[in-house]
């Protein structure tokens, strides 16, 4: 196959694949830990590789963006010969999870191991694998056109705080506005279905978070002589998470659902069509839960791609040593966070938290909402767009099989990108939900890094027949 002249982009691709691997290992070895401190001058090498990588392929023009106070960027542009062909940004980012709990990895995870198709590492899906899948997609582009410049210009910006939120984007944003203005954005953070279930990702959630904390008294209080006769923080608290969802799985803050935009009938037709192994679902993505629940009405993947979630991330309150205490806490305190859905706002969402925890804050106590940065807005795609139906050729071209729409949980800054720089999105990933990013013994699976490529050095190609400027 790979000598066939139906698929050159795939020729280019498996010619290029031994030292895409070998450069990808290496860049993994680099401890890019943006969350924290103790990591940021892995970052800044992280940054350094990058761009150096990127020179050894011919880029005109590569920065890093190091002057904080986000920390290091990598940002680089190939004109195309063609001054009026589209210009398209590709977004990641190079920066990755804490590794803790270290004991739980079965191979060092800076000193990347490759078994069979799948690379263990920290970074290998998320997000440094599919960045490096991008470098190679233009060398095969290049070797497969024989052109000396891409079909579209082509733009990549690579941040260094997306595992942090991305709490300086907007202002890289606002600084480099005119670096990284363009017609299309391709965003490469996302996975795929599965890996006999190839889709192109059209949106994903927003979020948000806050601690809630509510205090009684000044210190905790002996429970036989003041048990009865004064409010319970830990009580009032856990009435307050129970009443966060009603007998259906709804979240009950007020107005929450108000806006809230469903998906497309192509969209749910195409999801109902996808292969989906509950229980395998549960063992692999879900943590090994035991039984699927949530919002009813909805399937599973409907509730975690495009239904908005009020999840406790952790609760504390009173003694919680051994043996017992008897007290009433003076203090007790829930870590919140919600998925939000297009039609949503992280803003909005606070203020509708405020009001809730105001109506179920009982006399004596008093509470404390403490937000959890910006938050992140949610996004979906237009899957009528050129692009996307561009997109979607390009990954059938690739994959050899037709391509569905699917959408992902998890929530990035497309939606920041969108508002910014006021063009459209798209999603190009090709990893895959259980690469176990965030946890202990991250992978990838390099044929489909390598299939990904492919089906955007295909884009490349075809785009400027599709986008018109």
């Amino acid at each position: 196959m790979a000598g066939d002249s139906r698929h050159p982009e795939r020729a280019a691709v498996t010619a290029l694949a031994d030292g895409f691997l070998a450069g990808l290992r290496e860049w993994l070895t680099i401890p890019s830990i943006g969350t924290d401190p103790a990591h940021h001058a892995d970052v800044g090498r992280s940054a350094s590789w990058l761009a150096a990588a990127l020179r050894a392929d011919g880029w005109p023009q590569v920065e890093v963006w190091d002057a904080g106070p986000a920390l290091p960027a990598v940002y680089a542009c190939w004109p195309s010969a063609d001054p009026d062909a589209p210009t398209v940004l590709v977004y990641g980012h190079h920066d990755v999870q804490p590794v803790d709990p270290l004991e739980l990895w079965q191979h060092p995870p800076f000193s990347p191991v490759l078994v069979g198709e799948e690379l263990f590492g920290r970074g290998a899906s998320d997000d440094k694998g599919q960045v490096a899948m991008h470098l190679l997609a233009v060398r095969a582009h290049l070797a497969a056109t024989g052109q000396a410049a891409p079909s579209v210009t082509l733009k990549l910006f690579v941040e260094g705080e997306e595992e942090s939120g991305s709490p300086h984007i907007r202002r890289l944003l606002d600084d480099h506005r005119t670096d990284l203005a363009c017609d299309l954005v391709v965003f490469t953070d996302t996975p795929l279905h599965e890996r006999d279930a190839p889709t192109v990702c059209t949106g994903q959630r927003g979020v948000v978070g806050a601690e809630v904390t509510f205090t009684g008294g000044s210190s905790d209080v002996h429970s036989g002589r003041a048990g009865g006769g004064v409010p319970n923080p830990v009580t009032a608290l856990a009435r307050l998470v129970g009443a966060l969802h009603d007998d259906n799985g709804r979240v009950q803050l007020p107005g929450f659902y108000d806006g809230v935009l469903e998906p497309s009938e192509q969209e749910r037709a195409d999801w109902a069509s996808l292969p989906f192994d509950e229980t395998a679902w549960l063992a692999h993505n879900a943590g090994g839960a035991q039984v699927a629940s949530g919002e009813a009405g909805w399937s599973t993947l409907e509730r975690v791609w495009v239904r908005p979630t009020a999840e406790v991330n952790g609760i504390v309150g009173g003694y919680t040593g051994p043996g017992l205490k008897t007290i009433v806490p003076s203090r007790a305190s829930v870590k919140l966070s919600f998925r939000l859905v297009p039609g949503q706002r992280p803003e909005v969402v606070i203020d509708q938290l405020r009001s809730f925890v105001l109506a179920h804050t009982p006399a004596g106590v008093h509470a404390e909402v403490e937000v959890r940065g910006e938050g992140v807005p949610p996004y979906a795609a237009d899957v009528t767009h050129p692009a996307n139906t561009a997109l979607r050729e390009a990954f059938e071209a690739a994959f050899d099989q037709p391509v569905r729409f699917s959408r992902t949980g998890g929530s990035g800054p497309a939606a920041l990108l969108h508002a910014w720089l006021g063009v459209p999105v798209v999603y190009l990933g090709a990893t895959l939900p259980d690469d176990r990013i965030h946890a202990p013994n991250e992978r990838v699976v390099v044929p489909l890094l390598l299939k990904g490529a492919e089906a955007a050095a295909v884009l490349w190609r075809i785009l400027p027949e599709r986008l018109v400027r």
